[in-house]
């Protein structure tokens, strides 16, 4: 069997337990064609890029599947009948990740205040930074010196 991820987006308007209640409609699609749901996440609502059938918001899923090809037409063909569906997007994949997706990292991270990507580094007291070089001055246009084209 091939494995896919798959990320739908569904109307603001309907209550998270509305979205589980799709999600395990559309795990059950997958069972009964022989394939399995490795990993639910949800990862809330969410403002858009751009409005999608008049709506700004949207509660997004990702599921992790490991089904045969007819399973996911069967979803997509569910998905694109229901109206509280905006929309769906399937990505056949090598390998399924394990642990939380970057979606959720990123909000563990957001919630700790840290930031991987920076080492911490210790300011010095302003008496003991080193002084900073002479201000550029600027000509009558407004211009630095360094950057006026003459």
């Amino acid at each position: 069997m091939a494995l896919y991820e798959h990320i739908y987006l569904a109307r603001q308007d309907i209550s998270a337990q509305q979205v589980e209640a799709l999600t395990a409609q559309f795990k059950s699609v997958i069972e009964s064609f022989g394939g399995k749901v490795e990993k639910v996440e949800y990862w809330g609502v969410k403002s858009l890029a751009y409005r999608i059938k008049k709506n700004r918001k949207a509660h997004l899923s990702l599921l992790n599947i490991d089904a045969p090809p007819a399973a996911l037409a069967e979803v997509e063909r569910q998905m694109s009948i229901n109206e509280d569906i905006l929309r769906f997007m399937t990505v056949r994949v090598e390998a399924l990740e394990a642990g939380p997706s970057a979606m959720l990292r990123k909000r563990d991270d957001d919630d700790r205040g840290e930031r991987p990507d920076r080492a911490e580094r210790p300011r010095l007291p302003r008496a003991e930074r080193p002084e900073r070089g002479p201000r550029r001055q600027r000509d009558e246009s407004g211009a630095n010196e360094e950057t006026s084209f003459r």
